[in-house]
This record gives C-alpha cells, structure tokens and sequence, in this order.
C-alpha cells in the first residue's frame, strides 16, 4: 500500500504553538433548503414554527453563554452574547415574518433574510467586522437547524488528544472542546479576529483558520500537524516531518519554561540600560495574564469592545466600573487607557443614525475627531476614568491626533470634566497623565510642538506606517510593502523618540513592531523606553533586552539609520540576533 503523499495547506495562524494528532471531523448541520409555497390556512402555524425555533435558539446561545462565562469570564462571554443580540434584532423578525405572509415557508425566509444580510458585510473593509458575518450566518443556521430538528456531530464522541477539524466553530464549540483535551483545531474559514479565534487564544488552543476546504480534504482518523505559530496545517505528515514538530513541540514547551523564569526580573540590558514592558489589552479578563507573564504596566487598554454589540452608548457608570476594576488589579502598575478608537459608521446603532456612510472611514470621522464632533461619547468616558483614577494610577491617551490643535481641543474637554467632578466633590487623581498616540504622519514631523503639551507619547506603528507608506496593510495586493524596515519608518521613529527625549519625556511603541522580537535590538537602540506588547510576547522581549547590551543596540541602529538599503538593515538585525543565539 502506498503511502498517502503528505499535503501543506497555508491558512491564518489564530492561535499559536503547536499540535500534533489525529483528526476529528466535527460536522456541520447538514440540510438542503428549498422554496416552498404555502397556502394562507398555513401562515399562522408557519410563524409559530419560527417563533418555537427563535425560543429553542435563544435558550441553546444562553447555555452557551454560560459555558463560556464559567470557563472564561465574563467579557468572552460577551462574545457569545452578540448572537443573542442577532438573535432579537427586530428588523429580522419583521423580514422574516413578512415573507412568510407572502407565502414563503419558514426556513427559506429566514435563508433569505440572513443571505441578504450576510452579503452587505462582503463590502466592509476593517477585518473585524468582517468577520462578523460569519456570526450572522451562525444564528440564521442555528435557527434554520432547530427549525427542522437537525443536530451537529456530537463533540462528546471526540476522543481525547485529537485535533478538530470543521468548516466553522463557534465560540461554544471551542470552550467545549477544552473539556475534551482537544489538541488543537483547524477551520475552513475564519479569521485573526473572528470569535472563535479569540477564545481559542483565551483557551491557548493551537488553530489554524481560514484554509478554505481542509474539512472536505480529511476523514476522522487521518494523521495532521496544526502549527499555530505560521497558519500552516500538513496532512499526512511524513515520518521526517513528524519527528520535526515533536522536536520543535518539545523545544517550545523549554523555551516557555525558561522565559517563565524571566517573569519577575527587570528588563535591563547587560550594561544596566532599563526598559519597560508592559501589556496591550482587549478586556479586564486579560489581566490575570499580563500579570503572570511579567508586565510592569498596561501600555495599551483599548476601550472600544465596550460599544459593541449593543444598541445604546456606554454610561459614564459602565466605564468607571470598568475601569476601576482594571486599575485595582494592576496596583500598584500604571493603566494607560486609550480613548475610543471608531469611527462613527461603526455607531449608528448607538444613537449616531444620521452618520453618512463613509467612502474610507479609516481616514474619516473617526477617534478623536468623533469625540471632538461628539463630546457627549467623550465626557462619559473621561468622567468614567477618571473617578476610576482616585483606585490607582491611570494614564489617558488619545488615538489619531494629527496636530497640536486637536490634543489641545481634547483638553480643554477633559479640564471641564474634572471641574464638574470638583464641584460634585468626587475624588480623581488630580495629577493624571495624559499622553498622546503618535500614529500619523503629522503628529510625528510635528513632535516637537506636540511634546511640549503631553506627558508622554506612544508610537502606533500599525497606523503610521500604513498612512506613511500609503499601503493598507490587510490589502492582500500590496501588503508586501507593508515594511517596518523602510527607512523613512526608521526615520519617523527615531524623530519621535528624540522629540520626546529633547521634551523630557517618554517614548513608548504600542503598534505590532513592538511586540515583535525581531526588532527589539533595533528598538532599543533608537532609544525607546517602553515596550507595549500582548501577554505572550511580554518574556519574549524582555529576554532579547537581557541578552544585549545597550551599547551593541545603539550601534545598530546607527548602522541602519546611515543606509538606505532595507535588505542591509534586515542582514544587520539578524547579524546580531545570531551572536546573541550563540
């Protein structure tokens, strides 16, 4: 019998680490859905058929709720919560209900209905509302499976040790196969910032998303290798390729044991120069994390989950019980809490309702421009964080300032809030820092009229290098030149860092480039003092700052700063990545 030719699909790597297994594949509802006329007697007991499937619906996403909640927390529950929230939208029920007068039997209304919704989500650009269609699709199944009394392949029949492949899995699928020992899971679709994907991350499960057909490809047994960390799945490994990813499997589980070791040390280089490393932040339920992996603060706490899925704006009250419950955690660490990060296409549900459509959001009326449009959002949320200041020490940091104007706009705002609370007698920390993103072209040639009026700057470099370089990172036709190396990036950050320098205050970096070991030496040397990063990369960087000297890191960069050529930079950084190896 010959053996079956081993087959490496590429995917998008959701979760990272490694698994290595056998293959469950986990089946999806599986039923055919065709028109049907039905005579007017019918209508009344055919609206009764959806609104029975609605309940049985409603009833599986709050067990679902809970699951994720008693695993997870509260805030991942709250991604099981956004189907509820489809679940109820009025507009649907009305659809439906409206084509099942004309005629039409219940489940091919309720296919129609979702199929026109999930098709207006095709045009969005920002990935993670992209991906919210495939929530979209998820409800309109379920419905359309309890409908006809259809069940999935049952996940108390995975064995232990397997890995699941599936067309999609929903974030209850994947809490429960943590209770399964499931090794890893691969999907059909998918995305980074899908749900499922970011519970597996909560779960420290390694996924693979996005390979398009990989459940048609496998049968339940096949041998397959999930290598999380580059979204790369094999099929049918060979024996060579086997005793590859258990060596580096073996090698990972090491490598996490010696950077646990790094957790409570300082990053400090080998001739005594300082850093700090703190954590980026999604949610509170984060913190537990950042903690155990040796944070020294919260460089980034992005606010924006809290105006999702929802349909009236947070409350001042929401945010400082928020807030509040962060900055306790993190004592005696600092909190930097970033100001809301949308645009205002993305809150019409929330009382925005004559906002226009916007042809390119991204460079609209979004972030503080929204806030300076609408200071309603804005003094709710500075009211929110700031009587969360008087329980530890917070820092406020505005996204998108393009010039010295709006940051002086942002607080004059926030100098009426903290006069309101005066007059009210509430407490604040009257001496809170407020810093400013530098993540577009004019803040950054402009630093150094900013630096005078901010208390520190953090280097978004995700947004500055896309709007320097004119490239749309998530656009698959240009994203090779999406390129941190290119000198006029390098330029920019070194600007920066000594604008803030030459002010008296720090620089940190809170973009992607920051988290990424590869340019840390570089980092460094161009003299940057904090380091934001996600949990997993924190004892990452901090070992590569431990194992140089600071001297060696200046030396570097000046080496790069004087070329023009990206490839030499690239040779120079891994020049000195290998003779800290050795």
């Amino acid at each position: 019998m010959v053996a079956e030719k081993e087959i490496i699909l590429q995917g998008v790597a959701a979760s990272p680490s490694i698994a290595i297994g056998k293959v469950f594949l986990f089946e999806d509802y599986s039923f055919s859905i065709e028109q049907k006329e039905i005579p007017a007697k019918q209508i009344d007991s055919e609206i009764a058929r959806f609104n029975a499937a609605i309940e049985k619906t409603r009833a599986d996403f709050k067990e679902a709720y809970g699951k994720i909640n008693e695993v997870l927390g509260k805030n991942y529950a709250k991604i099981a919560s956004v189907h509820l929230v489809m679940l109820d939208d009025p507009m649907m029920h009305s659809n439906v209900t409206k084509k099942i007068k004309s005629g039409i039997n219940a489940e091919y209304a309720i296919f129609s209905v979702f199929d026109e919704i999930i098709k207006s989500f095709d045009a969005i650009e920002n990935e993670y509302f992209k991906e919210r269609k495939h929530d979209i699709y998820d409800v309109g199944k379920k419905i359309i499976a309890n409908l006809l009394g259809k069940h999935k392949t049952a996940l108390t029949d995975i064995s232990e040790n397997s890995i699941v492949v599936a067309h999609n899995l929903t974030p209850a699928d994947t809490v429960s196969m943590r209770e399964k020992l499931v090794e890893g899971f691969a999907t059909d679709i998918g995305g980074k910032t899908s749900h499922t994907a970011i519970v597996a991350q909560g779960l420290e499960i390694p996924a693979v998303v996005g390979l398009r057909n990989i459940s048609s490809r496998v049968k339940t047994g096949d041998q397959i290798v999930i290598d999380g960390n580059l979204g790369i799945v094999i099929l049918n490994p060979s024996d060579e390729t086997l005793e590859k990813y258990r060596k580096e499997a073996k090698q990972q589980i090491k490598r996490k044991e010696e950077l646990k070791k790094l957790r409570d040390l300082p990053a400090q280089t080998l001739d005594g120069h300082l850093v700090d490393i703190h954590a980026n932040i999604d949610n509170p339920d984060e913190v537990r994390s950042i903690l155990n992996n040796g944070a020294t603060g919260i460089g980034l706490y992005r606010t924006e989950f809290m105006y999702f899925n929802r349909s009236d704006m947070p409350s001042a009250q929401e945010h400082f019980e928020n807030y509040s419950k962060v900055v306790r955690a993190m004592t005696p660490h600092a909190t930097i809490i970033r100001t809301i990060d949308l645009g205002g296409d993305k809150l019409t549900n929330l009382g925005l309702l004559h906002m226009d459509e916007e042809a390119n959001p991204f460079m609209g009326l979004r972030a503080m421009r929204l806030c300076l449009k609408y200071p309603d959002i804005f003094i709710d949320q500075l009211n929110g964080i700031l009587r969360a200041s008087a329980f530890g020490k917070i820092r406020i940091m505005y996204p998108m300032i393009s010039g010295i104007e709006e940051l002086r706009a942002a607080n004059k705002i926030l100098e009426s809030v903290k006069k309101d609370l005066r007059s009210k007698r509430i407490a604040f920390d009257e001496d809170i820092e407020v810093g400013t993103m530098i993540e577009i072209p004019s803040a950054a040639v402009a630093i150094d009229i900013i630096a005078k009026e901010t208390d520190f700057v953090s280097i978004g470099t995700n947004d500055l290098i896309q709007y320097t370089l004119a490239v749309d990172r998530v656009n698959e036709n240009v994203a090779n030149l999406y390129d941190p190396l290119h000198p006029s990036i390098i330029r920019l950050i070194k600007m920066i860092i000594d604008g803030a320098h030459k002010a008296q205050i720090k620089a940190g970096m809170c973009g992607e480039m920051a988290g990424d070991p590869f340019y840390t030496p570089v980092l460094l040397g161009l003299g940057l003092d904090e380091f934001s990063v996600s949990a997993a990369q924190i004892p990452k960087i901090k070992k590569i700052v431990r194992s140089i000297t600071f001297a060696q890191a200046k030396e570097l960069a000046d080496g790069i700063l004087a070329s023009s050529d990206r490839d030499k930079a690239s040779k120079l950084i891994s020049k000195i990545r290998f003779e800290q190896e050795k």
